[in-house]
């Protein structure tokens, strides 16, 4: 695949991870995270460890998702696996803040892992469309 054209793809698919996180996390559920977590959150985002979570994730849902599907030439390949790198990386958070924290909300830990699994289930499939659309696939 040529650099280029994989790093084209890289950035929209951020491009789209982005916008539908933050339409998430700024508004739909703001007020749900807020009520249930408010204890536990900074006033402020810590910016650098919230960008390298992103850059990291996205880039595993490009190698782990897009690339076999684009390989496959499947959609559903790639959102199927999409969906279920996603639950396991909210089930990792979520769970483990739920044996570690006393108090941790159940109810934040079902909402992030389904959360977290449509979340990477659609940018695994704009990231498919994509890729397709730029030729890799």
């Amino acid at each position: 695949m040529p650099v280029l054209q994989v790093l084209k793809l890289y950035g929209l698919m951020a491009l789209v991870f982005f916008a539908i996180d933050l339409v998430w996390l700024g508004v739909v559920a703001s007020a749900f995270y807020q009520k249930h977590l408010g204890y536990l959150m900074a006033d402020q985002v810590r910016w650098a460890p919230a960008l390298l979570f992103y850059l990291l994730f996205i880039l595993g849902i490009l190698i782990f998702a897009v690339f076999p599907g684009l390989s496959a030439h499947s959609l559903t390949k790639s959102v199927a696996l999409g969906a279920f790198m996603g639950l396991m990386a909210y089930a990792t958070f979520d769970l483990t803040c739920a044996a570690l924290f006393r108090g941790f909300p159940n109810v934040v830990v079902v909402v992030d892992m389904v959360w977290g699994t449509c979340l990477s289930a659609a940018v695994s499939a704009a990231g498919y469309g994509i890729g397709r659309w730029l030729g890799l696939g």
